[in-house]
């Protein structure tokens, strides 16, 4: 069947329109620089990055308010409450520290070993005198780990310590305050008697004491105690540990 005028005219002009069209759209897409051409999108964009902008600004200024808020509310208590509660704090831990005290709580016993006395040459093959005596950093392992238990009061011997006391061995004897004691020493503490047995156990420093008292026989006892007395602190408030 013979197409008709209008279809053999249309066959013609098609590829002519398609190849205008194609050359309009480079032309567009050159001119535009590759931006969207939807028009309502492109006059949002910038009212959004601006909304965004203002945004962005708020949440800056309110940090910033806070921020000052809070260094206002630190500086106050500073100033006021925090200054308070350390003084009244002070005076407690004063108070604990100087008066006498009384409860219940715990006492370590160390010992030096029986073989003590006995000439080194007696001794077993590569040991000292030495490793059969008790020693200033022994004694403050006992003390640190109570004291990490919680101890609320401690007294080495017949004298009352604070955190800060010096005990310091010379030789086979201990000096405490002025004060000289031979073996066997006691260190004493009063507070929660569960919590400072669990200190001494997880104690490093005490694990390798028990190791060289099983060794060498050195003594080491621990006893609970229902009431445990001990007197004010007599010793110099400014005193340190030395090692």
């Amino acid at each position: 069947m013979p197409e008709s005028a209008p279809a053999r005219g249309w066959k013609m002009l098609a590829p002519v329109v398609l190849a205008a069209c194609g050359a309009l759209l480079v032309i567009t897409a050159k001119t535009s620089g590759g931006t969207d051409l939807r028009g309502s999108e492109v006059l949002e964009m910038p009212d959004l990055v601006r909304a965004e902008e203002r945004r962005v600004e708020e949440l800056i200024a309110d940090a910033e308010n806070l921020r000052s808020e809070i260094d206002e509310l630190t500086e106050q208590l500073g100033d006021n409450e925090t200054k308070e509660i350390q003084q009244q704090l002070e005076e407690l831990q004063t108070t604990a520290a100087l008066g006498s005290v009384e409860g219940s709580g715990i006492t370590v016993t160390l010992d030096d070993s029986p073989q003590a006395d006995t000439p080194e040459q007696d001794l077993a093959p590569g040991t000292h005198v030495e490793d059969y005596i008790i020693h200033q950093q022994d004694l403050e392992a006992v003390m640190n780990a109570l004291w990490a238990g919680g101890a609320d009061a401690m007294m080495v011997m017949d004298q009352r310590i604070g955190n800060t006391s010096t005990v310091r061995c010379v030789g086979p004897v201990l000096q405490l305050e002025g004060k000289q004691y031979s073996p066997p020493y006691t260190i004493s503490a009063i507070g929660d008697t569960d919590a400072m047995l669990d200190a001494l156990e997880r104690s490093e420093a005490v694990e390798w004491f028990r190791a060289a008292a099983d060794a060498y026989g050195l003594g080491y006892e621990v006893e609970m105690e229902d009431l445990i007395t001990m007197p004010a602190y007599e010793g110099s408030r400014l005193s340190r540990s030395e090692s």
